[in-house]
């Protein structure tokens, strides 16, 4: 390659660069909320987050609306689809805070990671492949695409899944939980769905 052809690429590649910054800088920031809800008008909900931030929420066109409602451990199945909020102990294992049951065919993006809802807590979407009786409680072992967890289940962890609803059921004083809401240029929040109730929602 000349030395003429070598500066050519080179200023190639610097201005594809910079021709992708500005995409790169449009992009939405994706915040996940729990708040209480101030009022509702029609699919705007003004909330307040736990942390006190208010915020004025747009529910995207369509968007699911889920309650969530409590469910048993006996609701676990060998097969079922979980999302585990937990907290790592020393042997490896995770010791469930909240154990969220999908409704059958719902099979969101499956591994395990930190989470948000303390510090050190984790999260872990995976299939159930086997339950036994522990000394300590229920134990669990999940599996996902990369690997497997051992979870805890003690008797106060919360156990939930959910049911269908609709906007119309969002009501002032509901504590609600969306997970990916983006946020628009004026400052409102935009959410592709948003789960309700007053049982396990901002775990």
């Amino acid at each position: 390659m000349t030395t003429m052809t070598r500066r050519m690429a080179s200023a190639t590649a610097v201005a594809l660069l910079f021709t992708a910054l500005p995409a790169v800088a449009q992009a939405p920031q994706v915040v996940r909320v729990r708040a209480t809800i101030e009022s509702v008008n029609g699919s705007v909900l003004d909330v307040k987050t736990k942390e006190g931030t208010a915020y004025k929420i747009r529910l995207a066109d369509n968007a699911p609306v889920n309650q969530i409602v409590k469910a048993a451990l006996s609701d676990i199945k060998d097969g079922s689809y979980i999302a585990v909020t937990a907290m790592p102990q020393p042997d490896g294992s995770q010791k469930a805070v909240a154990i969220y049951i999908f409704p059958p065919n719902v099979h969101p993006g499956e591994g395990f990671g930190p989470w948000d809802f303390m510090p050190g807590s984790t999260m872990t979407n995976a299939t159930v492949a086997s339950q036994v009786t522990g000394t300590d409680g229920q134990v669990l072992t999940v599996k996902y695409k990369d690997g497997e967890k051992k979870v805890i289940v003690q008797q106060n962890a919360e156990i939930t899944t959910a049911k269908k609803a609709s906007v119309g059921d969002l009501k002032a004083g509901q504590k609600i939980f969306i997970f990916a809401a983006k946020k628009q240029a004026d400052g409102t929040l935009e959410a592709p769905n948003v789960s309700f109730g007053d049982y396990g929602v901002w775990r």
